[in-house]
This record gives structure tokens, C-alpha cells and sequence, in this order.
């Protein structure tokens, strides 16, 4: 049988063939946004088996694994692993075209040596081969790490976090991997969410500051912020659904921060205005600390009520939203723009339709001698997959200047996902090289592979003002 996972596996020409194997192949990754765990990093966390790695956190797993029908005890429950790994074993036939069919087959090849279909039949075999590697030492989460040539690697930070395993290990001298946190101030955001008025008391032990206003929300996230950037931070991140930053007072914020608080439920016009003017204090903030601000828009979280109190969060039950509105976001980057402080600014739409709209509003807000100041943030979470990435390349490039991208990013919390960046990496090399071969652009090995290499590695290193 051919090899799934060929050398030219999603290469459709001689020149994306070069582009990928010698210019995009070798080159380091710098992954500014991802869910991996600190705590594991500093301690080299070793795995048992191979459903603690490839299962425990992947709720992209998990969605598909109910679409296939499976008993949520093999997937969120206590089901033993083995059992949970077969019950993934007989889902994955079913999932041809779908990223992660390609994803865990570049896992299984490029981390354990693997050229197998995974299946119900290959899955005992599979399982045990895997379990046999994940013994050795080479296969703590540090040597993975080391392993995928990775640089960088951005983790996403609670504001009211302590950073104790972030500050241990840029002090290790023998790990060779910046691991740098983020700031996501999320749930000093959302104040209609539950265990609100709970997360500002602990905001404010954090920071020193008594929280009972507006002033001092902004006051102690400031303060964390620095902290943060005394730790190596570079980049922020939220995600938000379509919050309206066009209209709202700050006296409607107030009155909506004291009801939170209290306890109490504030109004949509409220909640509006307080993260209206909570975001652009935090622009601000960001601004004068050098931090790039990653906004993740249109997404809804945590839709399945019957099923939140077993999961919790993070366990495959977000949606795409309501899209980005225009107006909405123009009221926000031009409020910070009027002034100056306008921050680095990576924009990503869960909806691609909103792609070609973001790429017009943040063209009208470049410039100020760096390049792509604006980003148009890479193909997100239910558009990672090849048409999406290619839609988004191909928006990118006909808009805007593609070769000004910072390229792409993980987003997980596997450590067995770095294999996400060959894949977007092919389909880019893939592009540009149909691109080439149909003339329309120079078929110019060296020019394109130049601007490869850019887009998989420098492009960041440059925008994040990192020295490696």
C-alpha cells in the first residue's frame, strides 16, 4: 500500500516540493499562541500511555468522538485509557477530510515512527508500540519540545497567575526553549459570567488593589500586566463573542461592575460598555508595554447546559458565533488609533466569512514603521483544516501582503501538536508553488522560498521583537 504520510504528502508540484523540503522543512517555530501547561514543561512531565497524551486535553477529539457516538465515559469520563484509546481507534476511520484524519497520522509518523492507518484492527498494536516509546526518556514533554525545533513558545496566562513555573524555567540554563507567558484577561472581561465577583477578589489579591470601581479593574490589571512583562511577556490574547464597542458610558460600565460584584445580573447595555471601555483601557495598557494584542471574535462557549456541569469548560461545546461587526470593531481600533496607542493587533474571525472584512478595516490602520502592525490572525479552530487555510492564505494575499504574515500557531494544549505547523507549512508551500507553476508569480525558487522562511519563522521573530 502507498505510504499515507509521503515526503510529498499535500505537495501538488515540483516547486511546491522545494519550497517545502528546502526552505520550510528545517526552519524553527515560534508559537506565540498555545494552550500547553507550564506546570508540565517545568516539571518534563513523563506519559503513561498513549491516551494521556494524545486524549486528555483534546476536545477536538472529543467533539468528533460524540458526532461517531461515543459514550461521553470514553471521552470526558473514567473509562479505562485502553478502552478510551480503541473507542478513538474506531472513530478515526470515519473521519477522512476532516484535519484531524492528517494531524494524528503526522503525529503517529513523525513521533513514533509509525506508517500505519490507525484503526480498530491496527489499535492494539499501535497502542502498545507507542506505549513502548513513551517509556524512554526522549519522550518527556522538554525532549518534544526540543524535538519539533520549536524556539518560542507562548503560553496563555490568567492575569491573576503567579508565574511561578514560567520564572523557574527561563532561570534553566539547560532547556534551550524560551517559554514565555500570555496575558489573558478573559475573566476580568466577562462580567456576566458566574464566579465574576469570586475572580476580582482574587484579581485583587494579586495585584495589592481593592477592587470596587472601574478605575481599580483597570488599576489591577495594569499592575499584572507588568508583572507579566518583568516575566518575558510579548502578546495578550482574549476571545469574545460580538460585543458592541460603539456605544456605551462609563457610568453604564459602573453600574453594571457594581452589579456583578454584588452578585447581581447586569444589563446587555452594561455589559456592553464595560468591555467597550475595559478593552480600549487595556489597548492602552498594551500599548506602552510593548504587547501584541491577540482578539479572537465570533465565538460562543460552553453551549451544552445538560452537559457543562459534568465537563466544565474547554471540553468541545464552543460554536461559531455571530460574526464580526464592522462598526463594532473600527469604534475599538480607531478609538486607540485617534491617540496613538493603537497596539500590535492579531485579529482572528471563527467565522472565514469574516475574513475579507477584517483584512479591509485593519488595512486602514497600518503603517507606523512596522510591517503588518495588523494582522488578520491565522486560519482559527473550525477553519484550520486545508480549504480553510488555503481561504485564508488566498484572502491574505489578494488583500493584503501575504508576505508580511506571522504565519501560524498551535493552539492546543497537546504536546504532541507541533506537527500542525508542517501541515500549514505544506499547504503553504503547496499554494505559492500553484501559484508559480501557473505563472502567476515568478517562478523563482529563491525569491518564494525566501519569502517561506519569512512566513514560518522570521516574520515573528521580527514582530515580537525577540533577539535569538
Amino acid at each position: 500500500m502507498k505510504t499515507f504520510i509521503s515526503d510529498s504528502f499535500l505537495l501538488h508540484s515540483s516547486m511546491a516540493e522545494k519550497l517545502y523540503h528546502k526552505y520550510a522543512d528545517k526552519m524553527p517555530v515560534f508559537d506565540y499562541h498555545c494552550h500547553l501547561n507550564p506546570k508540565d514543561i517545568l516539571a518534563d512531565r513523563r506519559f503513561q500511555n498513549l491516551t494521556e497524551i494524545w486524549l486528555e486535553e483534546d476536545h477536538y477529539k472529543w467533539r468528533l468522538m460524540r458526532f461517531c457516538g461515543v459514550e461521553e465515559e470514553y471521552i470526558t469520563g473514567k473509562a479505562d485509557p485502553y478502552e478510551k484509546f480503541l473507542k478513538w481507534a474506531r472513530t478515526v476511520p470515519k473521519i477522512m477530510g476532516n484535519p484531524l484524519y492528517h494531524w494524528i497520522h503526522l503525529e503517529l509518523k513523525r513521533y513514533f515512527d509509525i506508517d500505519e492507518l490507525l484503526n480498530p484492527k491496527t489499535a492494539p498494536e499501535i497502542w502498545k508500540a507507542c506505549n513502548e516509546k513513551l517509556s524512554k526518556e526522549e519522550y518527556s514533554v522538554r525532549s518534544l519540545i526540543v524535538r519539533c525545533n520549536i524556539r518560542v513558545l507562548c503560553t496563555t496566562d490568567d492575569p491573576a497567575d503567579d508565574l511561578a513555573s514560567h520564572l523557574e524555567l527561563a532561570g534553566d540554563k539547560s532547556f534551550p526553549v524560551k517559554i514565555l507567558p500570555s496575558f489573558r484577561p478573559e475573566k476580568a472581561v466577562n462580567i456576566e459570567s458566574k464566579g465574576f465577583a469570586e475572580y476580582m477578589a482574587r484579581l485583587s489579591k494579586a495585584s495589592g488593589i481593592r477592587i470596587s470601581s472601574f478605575g481599580d479593574v483597570v488599576k489591577a490589571l495594569e499592575d499584572r500586566a507588568e508583572y507579566f512583562r518583568g516575566a518575558g511577556c510579548l502578546t495578550s490574547d482574549i476571545s469574545l463573542h460580538s460585543p458592541d464597542f460603539t456605544k456605551g458610558t462609563m457610568e453604564d460600565a459602573e453600574r453594571g461592575l457594581k452589579k456583578s460584584l454584588a452578585g447581581g445580573e447586569p444589563t446587555e447595555a452594561e455589559i456592553n460598555a464595560y468591555k467597550r471601555h475595559l478593552l480600549i483601557a487595556l489597548g492602552r495598557i498594551y500599548n506602552r508595554l510593548d504587547f501584541c494584542s491577540q482578539l479572537h471574535m465570533g465565538v460562543l462557549r460552553n453551549n451544552n447546559s445538560r452537559m457543562y456541569p459534568a465537563t466544565g469548560p474547554d471540553a468541545g461545546f464552543d460554536a461559531m458565533g455571530d460574526g464580526v461587526s464592522a462598526r463594532s470593531l473600527i469604534s475599538l481600533l480607531d478609538t486607540l488609533d485617534k491617540t496613538c496607542e493603537l497596539p500590535k493587533t492579531i485579529i482572528y474571525g471563527l467565522d472565514e466569512n469574516d475574513h475579507a472584512k477584517i483584512l479591509s478595516i485593519i488595512g486602514c490602520y497600518q503603517g507606523g514603521g512596522l510591517c503588518g502592525k495588523l494582522q488578520l490572525g491565522s486560519a482559527w479552530w473550525f477553519n484550520d483544516h486545508i480549504e480553510g487555510i488555503r481561504r485564508q492564505l488566498s484572502t491574505l494575499a489578494s488583500m493584503g501582503a501575504l508576505g508580511s504574515f506571522i504565519g501560524m500557531l498551535t493552539d492546543s494544549r497537546s504536546f504532541l501538536s507541533c506537527t500542525r505547523h508542517e501541515y500549514f507549512r505544506r499547504i503553504l508551500c503547496d499554494l505559492i508553488g500553484r501559484w508559480a507553476e501557473n505563472g502567476e508569480v515568478p517562478y523563482d525558487e529563491e525569491l518564494l522560498g525566501g519569502m517561506v522562511q519569512d512566513i514560518c519563522f522570521y516574520n515573528a521573530v521580527r514582530y515580537f521583537g525577540l533577539k535569538l
